[in-house]
């Protein structure tokens, strides 16, 4: 389902124009991607009750539990002071998202509106720009918290499910052969 959720994301992003990034969406696809074939190995092993399969599986799903929760725990840690400054050297690094965020929230500088510098947007014709700092700053923290929830929530779904494989892991096949050990 975070595999699919994933790539549609991304694919609605491109598709509206929010992101021109290929790198950023070749990222969330190919996670999305990498999350979808491990399902499908855990769901094969589930099928076939193979022990290999969803030992691989548990301990996969084991990692990108530790990942997700570590991240969404940061994500809900920063404080403003930290996020600014995230902001700002993200702002620095980057050309492509500065140009999107330029066009898409209609601000031009990341703290000041410097008439010497390239803008993207269209308020740069009318010389009347705003920076952009203060827009960024209003929603990175509503996205940061959202997106530290839901990384939380899928996260102990993800620990769920290494603790329902490992039960499972440990039963017996039921189509096996009674005499044998498992």
């Amino acid at each position: 389902l975070v595999s699919l959720l994933l790539i549609g994301i991304a694919a609605w992003g491109i598709g509206f124009g929010l992101i021109s990034s290929f790198r950023v969406v070749g990222v969330v696809i190919a996670v999305g991607v990498f999350l979808f074939l491990i399902a499908l190995v855990g769901l094969i092993g589930a099928v076939k009750h193979h022990q290999v399969l969803l030992f691989f599986y548990m301990i996969i799903l084991l990692l990108v539990f530790i990942v997700q929760f570590s991240v969404s725990c940061a994500c809900l840690a920063l404080n403003k002071e930290q996020q600014s400054k995230l902001l700002e050297v993200g702002w620095s690094n980057t050309n492509s998202a500065r140009a999107d965020i330029e066009r898409n929230l209609n601000c031009c500088g990341f703290r000041v509106f410097d008439l010497n510098e390239t803008c993207f947007s269209d308020c740069y014709r009318s010389r009347q720009c705003q920076p952009c700092a203060p827009i960024i700053e209003e929603y990175s923290g509503m996205v940061l918290r959202f997106v530290g929830g839901i990384g939380l929530f899928f996260s102990f779904t993800e620990i769920l499910g290494v603790w329902l494989t490992y039960r499972y892991r440990n039963q017996r096949d039921p189509r096996a052969n009674p005499s044998a050990f498992l």
